[in-house]
């Protein structure tokens, strides 16, 4: 004769909620992954291709862009792209695509890295 819910059946209801709720959210990540593919600079089949980006100050960076032929170095700002070198030399192309190829980190190489690290400087002392 209590009419309050049990405990039981409201810890029931909370759970499923949380499973609707995340896997609405696995369906959406699905269909953004599938439909939105972004490579994130890595424009393989592309005629331009940001292969590096070095930031050198607020809102400004130097970034190297290949096209064909030739990979350009420029300065960008907020409100400007500069043209600071074009490179066209065979030797020095396949040098900085060679360096470029290789791969980053991800982020278990990362943690995996630090927790090295760290672990080391606790067994020294």
């Amino acid at each position: 004769m209590n009419p309050t819910p049990s405990v039981l059946s409201s810890a029931f209801q909370m759970l499923t909620a949380l499973g609707i709720i995340l896997g609405g959210l696995l369906v959406v990540y699905y269909v953004m992954k599938r439909y939105l593919k972004r490579d994130g600079g890595s424009s393989s089949g592309q005629l331009i291709q940001v292969i590096a980006s070095q930031y050198i100050g607020i809102k400004k960076h130097i970034a190297l862009v290949k096209i064909p032929g030739a990979i350009l170095a420029l300065g960008i700002s907020n409100d400007k792209i500069s043209l600071l070198t074009k490179i066209e030399d065979q030797a020095i192309l396949e040098e900085i695509l060679q360096e470029s190829s290789g791969t980053s980190p991800t982020f278990s190489e990362h943690l995996q890295r630090l927790s090295t690290r760290f672990k080391s400087a606790q067994s020294g002392k």
